[in-house]
């Protein structure tokens, strides 16, 4: 396995990152900003953790208290532990090698304040399928669904818990209709463009178990200026130069 070391441009914060498993892109990045007003001392989880880049980013950008990133596959598992130890952070940070499918196993119902989720984005057998089985299972809901992860959020939540996803545009109206379902009520969402005179690439949402219908729609998040540099806003989230490779 050959990895590079990156570094994140917060808190001295750093990541062992393998090209052949996994590398998160701006993606990831956008949500930890988005959900950077998860409230102190949270207990915090994050679904489909990858290398772990989502809990070292909120442990800088956050005080939640406990933050468990759940990751099913071994390899990425190990990766992920890698990473909290390279950062000192394992007082904090905790990576669960689990199905979420079954992470009843692992947890008590209501335990935590707060989600967070980059999930696949493709169903199933849709789409271009990489021969990569890494890359197939971080794009194609293979194994889990957009509704298991509603499911498990609505078991994990505490009453009035915050569930913070990037997606899809096209997935809308299956994302807030699960939302839904589950007792999870769509309360903000954010467009996310490549640049502004064209359609949005994602969307970041923040719900809340068992709230009241009411939805604030922020300002849209463009990524590239008319030149293709990233924007001031971009650089003010990562904090440093872009170097990092897009999922």
């Amino acid at each position: 396995m050959e990895k590079r070391l990156d570094d994140l441009g917060i808190n001295n914060l750093k990541i062992y990152q393998c090209p052949e498993y996994f590398c998160f892109g701006v993606d990831a990045v956008i949500l930890s900003h988005f959900a950077q007003s998860i409230k102190d001392n949270a207990d915090v989880m994050d679904i489909g953790t990858g290398n772990g880049i989502l809990p070292l980013l909120l442990s800088a950008k956050t005080k939640a208290k406990n933050i468990v990133g759940v990751e099913i596959q071994e390899e990425l598992y190990q990766l992920a532990n890698e990473n909290v130890e390279l950062n000192n952070l394992t007082g904090r940070i905790k990576i669960v090698n689990c199905d979420i499918k079954e992470i009843e196993k692992k947890y008590a119902s209501n335990s935590f304040d707060a989600i967070v989720t980059n999930p696949p984005y493709k169903k199933e057998n849709s789409g271009i399928v990489n021969d990569n089985t890494f890359i197939q299972i971080a794009k194609h809901e293979i194994k889990c669904t957009l509704e298991d992860i509603f499911e498990k959020c609505k078991y994990l939540l505490k009453d009035r818990g915050e569930l913070y996803m990037v997606h899809r545009p096209d997935r809308l109206v299956d994302i807030i209709s699960l939302g839904r379902k589950y007792s999870l009520e769509p309360k903000e969402i954010r467009y996310v463009h490549s640049k502004t005179n064209q359609a949005p690439i994602l969307i970041l949402v923040k719900f809340i178990k068992y709230a009241k219908p009411f939805l604030k729609t922020h300002s849209p998040l463009i990524i590239y200026n008319e030149n293709g540099e990233y924007t001031d806003e971009i650089y003010d989230i990562y904090g440093k130069d872009i170097e990092y490779e897009k999922r």
